[in-house]
């Protein structure tokens, strides 16, 4: 009496083979939770941005430039810091000139206060020089 042989795998070939898929499966998982995260990163960035746009095309329309600094929040998670300054990468303005350029330095932050994330914008706003203080400009 022959005795037949049954094929298929052993019990070690079958651990192995689960700790290749282990360890596969938590490759995986890595690169899925790096990619969650930086979809995550870009869109606090889009949001930071969105409301640094609102706020730079919308500052001192209606009202005159002033130079200084300014903050407040967009909403409980982002907040901001503007800065305005009288531009002069072309040189000293001319006196009495009717325009001049400012510089806004915009810092929008988010994150916990102890380590906060933040975006950068600037741009330069064209205007008339800041009246001065108890004069009112003839029409």
């Amino acid at each position: 009496m022959k005795v037949r042989q049954q094929g298929g795998f052993s019990l070690l070939e079958v651990i192995a083979a689960i700790m290749l898929l282990s360890i596969a499966f938590a490759a995986l998982m890595k690169v899925t939770g790096a990619s969650i995260s930086l979809s995550q990163n870009a869109a606090e960035h889009s949001r930071a941005a969105m409301y640094a746009r609102s706020l730079l095309d919308s500052a001192f329309v209606g009202e005159p430039v002033t130079p200084g600094s300014s903050s407040g929040r967009f909403d409980p998670h982002y907040r901001w810091q503007l800065d305005v300054t009288p531009w002069n990468g072309a040189g000293a303005a001319a006196p009495g000139a009717a325009l001049r350029l400012y510089q806004l330095d915009l810092n929008v932050l988010w994150g916990p206060p102890a380590h906060p994330r933040s975006a950068h914008f600037r741009t330069l706003r064209l205007a008339g020089p800041p009246a001065a203080s108890g004069t009112q400009a003839s029409p």
